[in-house]
């Protein structure tokens, strides 16, 4: 028995079987070369192709033209005797409750049932694109969502898509836009409707599209040139409820923790960083942190517990002398929720060292920008830096430590939390600089160091 007669006894037509045995050998071929090697039409060539890549026996790449592959014959086999093993499985189960009676579906359930099948398609070039945007815009009924990227703002501005976006939000469709703002295409934004929703993300650089709870596009590739034509771009059609509601999920922790566009935008256009700064805690239980501080040993019930009159009038409705102490504790206190005030300080410095970059960012020297950050440092008071470049270039950083007072704020790490953020923004995306936090406990004229390690070039 040949590999010819196995597939076709698996399912497969005998078109559809030389189709794989050829692509399994030569991979990535076009159809015409395809057709070529079978003695057919390209028009037939494509038909088989398309069943097979439904079933998954058959991959695409999103070249121009595509090229077609299959895995190893062996491989293809497991998949269609999987195929058949399923099939089996809702035979049996299908007869099984036609025997109990069960099985009630009308015409109109079965079609429903088809209708729910995913479907796939991939989309080629930037115009292609956006026209299908444009018709989702159009069929939307209660939500949309694009992700643009650092450039598809400009590219939705330049398709006839902005309109039934615009049109979409007009008539009460809930439309969001999260995009990674840049300052060449900032203004385009005001081009979209007013009651349009947008927001900044800086790890956002994909590109796509969700339609209610029904079809998404997701971009595969965008050409380089943000101004060119696009006659590179591919993206990837999904019309699938379980699949669009999975990127709406995802895209809704995203937008959580994205910048409202008017607060992102004041960097480009007012050139401040404004953004909500949002502060880490401690983990662990907070209930438990609570029930110790209150001394609370009891455990709690697993079910309802039954009045207790006795313990609620020995309890009384005073408020325990703990919680009284909780009042007057200080910064000492704290601590017992788990706020560390020193690790508070010190992140609400690197947002301050993080804006002091960003204000000297136009410095291209790194040693003109790293005297203009010293110079600023010292002339707000706020301690003591030097440098040195033995063995390597360091900074010094001269603060007053811990004293062990619990009570005394622990500027210390504010301070030091400006320098740090203040390089880390700086250098961070920068590869030919790496940077290094040395504590110097042994010295104590010295808090800490900053070694700046520079690659030979630089």
């Amino acid at each position: 028995m040949n590999w010819t007669t196995l597939l076709v006894d698996a399912g497969l037509s005998e078109r559809e079987a030389e189709v794989v045995i050829t692509l399994s050998t030569k991979t990535n071929l076009k159809a015409s070369e395809l057709a070529k090697e079978l003695g057919t039409t390209r028009l037939d060539a494509y038909n088989s192709l398309e069943r097979l890549q439904s079933t998954g026996l058959v991959t695409v790449t999103v070249d121009r033209p595509m090229k077609f592959s299959s895995p190893p014959l062996r491989n293809v086999l497991e998949h269609l005797i999987n195929i058949r093993k399923e099939q089996l499985a809702k035979i049996k189960q299908g007869f099984e409750d036609i025997k109990e009676g069960n099985l009630q579906y009308d015409q109109e359930e079965i079609q429903d049932i088809l209708d729910e099948e995913p479907k796939f398609a991939v989309l080629k070039e930037r115009i292609h694109i956006f026209s299908k945007m444009e018709k989702m815009a159009h069929n939307s009924k209660f939500s949309l969502i694009l992700t643009l990227g650092k450039y598809g703002i400009l590219h939705l501005c330049r398709s006839t898509a902005l309109s039934e976006v615009n049109k979409a939000a007009q008539r009460g469709v809930e439309v969001r836009v999260i995009a990674q703002l840049d300052r060449r295409t900032i203004r385009f934004f005001s081009e979209l409707d007013d009651s349009i929703q947008v927001r900044h993300s800086d790890d956002l650089e994909s590109q796509g599209t969700v339609v209610d709870s029904t079809e998404a596009i997701q971009y595969l590739n965008t050409e380089d040139n943000p101004v060119g034509r696009g006659k590179t771009d591919a993206a990837l059609l999904i019309e699938s409820g379980p699949f669009a509601e999975s990127q709406r999920n995802l895209i809704d922790s995203i937008w959580e923790e994205s910048i409202p566009f008017e607060l992102a935008s004041k960097r480009f256009t007012e050139e401040r960083i404004v953004n909500p700064l949002k502060l880490t805690l401690d983990g662990g239980s907070f209930l438990d942190r609570i029930r110790d501080v209150l001394q609370i040993s009891e455990e709690l019930p697993e079910s309802d517990a039954p009045f207790n009159l006795d313990a609620f009038m020995a309890s009384g409705l005073e408020i325990s002398d703990a919680r009284k102490k909780l009042g007057t504790g200080g910064i000492e206190s704290l601590s017992t929720f788990g706020i560390d005030v020193g690790s508070l300080l010190r992140q609400v410095g690197n947002r301050i060292g993080e804006e002091l970059a960003f204000s000297l960012r136009k410095i291209e020297g790194h040693v003109e920008f790293l005297s203009e950050m010293m110079d600023w440092y010292e002339y707000a008071g706020l301690g003591e830096l030097n440098y040195d470049s033995d063995p390597i270039f360091h900074i010094k950083v001269h603060l007053p430590s811990n004293t062990g007072n619990s009570e005394e704020l622990p500027l210390w790490e504010l301070d030091d939390g400006i320098i740090q953020g203040t390089l880390m923004s700086r250098y961070s995306s920068i590869n030919e600089v790496s940077i290094e936090r040395i504590e110097s406990p042994e010295n104590s004229d010295e808090f800490c160091r900053y070694n700046l390690i520079l690659s030979e070039e630089n």
